[in-house]
């Protein structure tokens, strides 16, 4: 079975979880009010539900994310919680582990997205988009209070949506979509700022039997 096929089963039958699960400690609330403004956003986690369309099928999931420098830790799980699938990519390299035990290496995160999963979405213009930054020419709209409402950057189509008024706020919604059809529709419920760097891991827990 190919490795995307895999990784796609599992999401969609929601199998037990990572035999070394990994989760992130309590972050703070989307809705509430954090001390780092948008545009000041570096190091983060970040918590939610996303949903992603590939071949005109639907791929529901959760979403842990950590960032870090040049270290990032995702953590997909199904949409009860069940670990699937890590992440892991530093300057070093990126390793994803699934949940039946297998392990893939690549030399960035966008690979192993591309050539396990199947997803062209690029990790590293992800954490732009974020942010509402717009590198090589992107085209940028904001809403009434400044932020970023829609953003084209190359073959891609960025939306926003807010849970607040404030001119600084984060994203609570994101929907991203390639030309090719494939697209991203992320639900971030907490966000949370590091003010210092990462651990090596993130904090095992036991996982759902």
């Amino acid at each position: 079975m190919q490795p995307r096929v895999l990784i796609a089963l599992l999401i969609v039958l929601g199998l037990p979880g990572l035999s070394s699960c990994t989760t992130l400690p309590a972050a703070a609330s989307a809705h509430a009010p954090l001390a780092v403004a948008r545009d000041d956003l570096q190091a983060f986690a970040l918590a939610g539900r996303f949903s992603v369309r590939q071949e005109g099928k639907n791929y529901p999931g959760r979403l842990h994310w950590r960032h870090d420098g040049d270290r990032d830790e995702l953590l997909l799980s199904s949409p009860f919680g069940q670990g699937l699938a890590e992440i892991v990519s530093d300057a070093g390299g990126a390793r994803l582990a699934t949940s039946d035990g297998s392990s893939y290496t690549a030399a960035t995160a966008d690979e192993l997205l591309q050539s396990i999963l199947a997803y062209p979405l690029p990790l590293s213009k992800l954490l732009d988009w974020l942010r509402g930054h717009h590198p090589d020419g992107g085209d940028l709209a904001r809403d009434s209070l400044g932020r970023p409402l829609s953003l084209r950057h190359e073959d891609w189509r960025i939306d926003y949506e807010y849970d607040s008024d404030d001119p600084q706020a984060l994203p609570g919604r994101l929907f991203v979509e390639h030309e090719s059809g494939f697209a991203l529709r992320l639900r971030i419920e907490e966000w949370q700022m590091w003010p210092t760097a990462l651990p090596n891991r993130l904090p095992a827990v036991d996982c759902i039997p």
